[in-house]
């Protein structure tokens, strides 16, 4: 049998403990991933515990709590507070999600709060994104035409438009990315299923006139077809888009393609 060993360094220890003041009556307790690359400390698990009453009903109103008025050395992102930038995403309770989203309430017990997996760790919550947004860009994410450009717009009738729909409103969070395995061990080559499902869209889009392009690059074992159909990327996408389902049109894409040379 194999046996594995993690390095001394990555071994997660025991931190420190913030209970909550004496004769608060609803405690929600938090265990909190600490790392800071500064110490050449091994990461930790801090445990806080807040009254129920003094905080809002989000994960991340209790995180934003904990740095405001317990522990400003907290580090993690956030922006928009409304499931609309995808800033604030991480692992919570083993599931990645936006905190900015996530009900406290969806959890009865303790609440463990991870960065993305499979991620360098910039600090604390805050995973490096770099390779993730790379990616993201190799897919030229825009629109490219060969026509000349009409004198106002590119008009697109409604059934094309239509086809956007659960597609455009990937927010890149990268929820989905770092819950598949593929992608976990692939990272450098996979797209993996945000950038992919992103790529379905510009293949969709009826105004887009580089098709052949855009298949050429994905035709290859690494870039798409890493992807086996887990589905942990729909199961936990907090947007409640299907990035399997894109996956699989291109794929199907791909096919036709063959089958037309």
């Amino acid at each position: 049998m194999a046996e594995f060993t993690l390095p001394k360094n990555s071994v997660l220890t025991q931190g420190k403990t913030y209970p909550a003041p004496a004769g608060t009556k609803q405690i929600r307790r938090f265990e909190i991933y600490r790392w800071d690359p500064e110490t050449g400390a091994n990461p930790r698990i801090d445990v806080y515990e807040l009254d129920a009453n003094q905080c809002g009903n989000k994960v991340l109103d209790a995180i934003i709590k904990i740095k405001n008025d317990i522990d400003s050395t907290l580090a993690f992102r956030r922006s928009c507070r409304e499931g609309v930038c995808g800033s604030c995403s991480m692992n919570v309770n083993g599931k990645n999600t936006l905190a900015c989203t996530k009900s406290i309430n969806d959890f009865p017990d303790v609440i463990k709060i991870y960065p993305l997996p499979h991620l360098q760790v910039i600090k604390d919550l805050v995973p490096d994104m770099s390779s993730f947004f790379n990616q993201y860009a190799e897919i030229k994410p825009w629109l490219s035409t060969k026509t000349a450009s009409p004198e106002r717009e590119r008009l697109q009738n409604k059934t094309d438009r239509d086809k956007l729909d659960g597609l455009y409103d990937c927010i890149l969070c990268a929820c989905c990315s770092t819950s598949c395995p593929s992608y976990w061990w692939n990272s450098d080559k996979f797209f993996g299923p945000a950038v992919l499902l992103q790529a379905y869209r510009w293949l969709v889009d009826s105004r887009d006139e580089k098709t052949e392009e855009r298949l050429s690059q994905l035709d290859d074992a690494l870039p798409l077809y890493r992807c086996h159909t887990i589905m942990n990327c729909t199961d936990t996408c907090p947007k409640g888009l299907n990035p399997a389902k894109a996956i699989a049109e291109i794929k199907k894409l791909m096919v036709e393609r063959q089958k037309a040379t």
